[in-house]
């Protein structure tokens, strides 16, 4: 039962409006009754804290209470099936060569022993992905574990239960009884820094728990075997010179070399990269550079997106120097973007996938979806800063001439807006029509009857409320002109004979093959195309919202780029999802710069569970499926 509730509490945390208790059953892929139980069971657990709100529009979460329960730290009383396999490796981790009494376990735990046996088969499961093995004779078990596994198994546990992928430094401090972690964690930062590191916050928590850990594990004189590392390289010098300051500092424990080290290679691989200029190149793989450049030329020649940029390449091959190390040793790290990248960036995504895949082929590793998420986040930072350039919104200033009342209101604005807004015209007499000027933004301190849209009457000396209307403005500005281009390509890319009122499968493939099967019939891809599709859904799930699976192959093999698509009244189980359309998307190579920027507006476009059970539930025709879809991009 926790489980459930706590899932459908993450649901309720990623919408901004009330859910209903459908909504909640289709994407649990459960019936409102057992949506009812658990709200039941979120309340009593986090009694007397009023985390749920119910009304006749359906459920609400409160953030502010559930970050209050949240922050108790999960009770290892042995209430829910988490609790107990939390206790038991906690046990385990802790227990002499000889082992734990199965019949003791059961006992103190008050539960029988098969539901021990369940528990214990979850243990197992645990262990086994970490490089532990869990030991039966008898009625005893016992971890057979070298030290590296026992702390990769205590470190995945506590990331497994963390709350939308991040991990809370309270809890940690309670899980092992170390106080001061932020205060750790603070100095940790400020010193790599200083020491001409650039620090990922994403990532840093995860290596402060391991820091945690190995205080924990020192404490009780547990240590990593000497002889695992070599001597400190010129990279590692400085920060094992770090930790050994630190953790002694903080924690009044001191940490061996072999555990300093690894500690050490965590941050390396986790957290940091070198500064700019001839020290941070000096730590790139030059094999990594030149994997790196030949995978930019296959994305430039798969995806017509450029990233050739220097500056750019060394950043990536880095990364991915730090991914196949971390892969290598089993120690993943998890991405609280995970999610929200993959819904609201699907193309960059896809790219990350695209690159993870040459990756994870040519090193022998396994790239999960944190990691592709990863990627994408260098992907996206690049184009957001090539974009910024591109995306800049005309503006007229019409201000009367009053001294140089005109000068100062450019100058002000300029110096708030100028990598948004450029200044066209200024217009300094008052009797212009705003309808005469063709700015895509008219700033007036004229109030004037005579209004069109995109302008914005301010204050000759701009106040607090102005800027945040110029700021919204340039924003609708930018909305409008994207939705504008968008509405125009959307329809050339659907038609009826590729348009299906039920799905044409039950589960992902059967459903690809139905909606591929179409396509080749006319005449837009052949059976290749369908093939590498379902290639591409085994890498990484397509469901990039949690309404919405938009399968697709990473070749540019079709004759041109169209859309199949099928609704699907009863949501379909599509990797972690429940998805009520299905969208397979045939690229061709001349049509795929074109589509590109409709794709992330596509997928935008099916977020609202609520609008896509409207559309499923009323479009039963393509005719009125199209007067729907361009019905939803207007409004949004």
């Amino acid at each position: 039962m926790a489980d459930k509730y706590e899932r459908m509490l993450e649901l309720l945390l990623q919408a901004d409006d009330w859910v209903t208790a459908g909504e909640l059953a289709e994407q649990l892929g459960v019936t409102t009754r057992s949506v009812r139980s658990y709200v039941a069971a979120a309340k009593s657990a986090a009694h007397p804290l009023a985390l749920l709100t119910a009304s006749t529009t359906g459920y609400r979460i409160d953030r502010g209470a559930y970050a209050q329960f949240a922050g108790r730290g999960r009770h290892r009383d042995g209430d829910t099936p988490q609790d107990r396999v939390h206790h038991l490796v906690r046990r385990l981790a802790e227990a002499p060569e000889s082992g734990l009494d199965v019949h003791g376990l059961a006992e103190g735990l008050f539960v029988s022993e098969s539901t021990l046996e369940a528990d214990l088969r979850k243990v197992k499961a645990l262990a086994d992905s970490s490089g532990a093995t869990l030991v039966r004779r008898g009625s005893s078990v016992r971890l057979s574990a070298t030290e590296a596994a026992t702390r990769r198994l205590l470190s995945s546990l506590l990331q497994s239960e963390s709350a939308q992928g991040m991990l809370d430094l309270d809890a940690i401090e309670v899980e092992f009884g170390i106080g001061g972690l932020g205060a750790f964690k603070t100095e940790l930062i400020q010193s790599l820094e200083g020491e001409g590191f650039f620090v990922n916050e994403y990532g840093t928590d995860a290596v402060i728990l391991h820091v945690a850990i190995a205080v924990d594990r020192a404490r009780r004189d547990q240590h990593l075997p000497a002889g695992g590392s070599t001597a400190p390289t010129e990279r590692h010098a400085p920060i094992v010179a770090v930790l050994a300051r630190l953790v002694p500092e903080h924690f009044a424990v001191t940490l061996t070399p072999t555990d300093l080290d690894y500690l050490a290679r965590l941050l390396i691989t986790r957290v940091i990269a070198p500064g700019a200029g001839a020290a941070g190149a000096a730590h790139v793989d030059p094999a990594d550079l030149d994997t790196v450049r030949r995978i930019v030329d296959l994305v430039a020649e798969e995806y017509l997106v450029d990233f050739r940029d220097e500056a750019f390449i060394t950043r990536l091959a880095i990364h991915l120097g730090n991914l196949v190390a971390r892969a290598r040793e089993n120690a993943h790290t998890r991405n609280p973007l995970t999610r929200s990248i993959k819904s609201s960036y699907p193309l960059i995504f896809d790219i990350a996938v695209f690159i993870a895949s040459i990756v994870q082929r040519e090193r022998g590793i396994a790239v999960d979806d944190d990691e592709i998420s990863y990627i994408a986040l260098h992907l996206g930072s690049h184009l957001e800063r090539a974009a910024r350039r591109e995306e800049r919104v005309s503006g007229t200033i019409v201000c009367p001439s009053y001294y140089d009342l005109h000068a100062i209101l450019r100058t002000r604005i300029e110096r708030e807006f100028g990598s948004d807004l450029s200044i066209e015209f200024v217009v300094t007499r008052t009797d212009v029509d705003p309808r005469e000027l063709t700015s895509d933004l008219v700033i007036s301190t004229i109030p004037s009857p005579a209004r069109r849209e995109g302008v914005v009457v301010v204050q000759p000396f701009l106040t607090d409320d102005d800027i945040d209307a110029i700021r919204a403005a340039i924003s609708r500005v930018r909305r409008q002109r994207r939705r504008a281009r968008i509405t125009d390509q959307l329809l050339e890319y659907f038609e009826p004979g590729l348009f299906f009122a039920d799905p044409p499968g039950a589960e992902p493939e059967s459903i690809i093959r139905g909606l591929g099967g179409a396509m080749v019939a006319a005449g837009v891809i052949d059976e290749a195309y369908v093939e590498g599709a379902i290639d591409r859904e085994r890498m990484s799930s397509t469901a990039f919202t949690d309404t919405l699976a938009v399968p697709h192959a990473m070749g540019l093999s079709a004759e041109r780029t169209a859309i199949a698509l099928a609704l699907c009244p009863t949501p379909v189980a599509w990797g972690e999802a429940r998805v009520s359309v299905v969208a397979l998307i045939a690229f061709s190579a001349e049509g795929r710069a074109r589509f590109q920027p409709l794709f992330d507006q596509f997928v935008d476009v099916f977020a609202s569970r609520r609008d896509v059970t409207e559309l499923v539930r009323d479009a039963r025709d393509f005719d009125g499926f199209i007067a729907q879809l361009a019905q939803l991009i207007e409004r949004r």
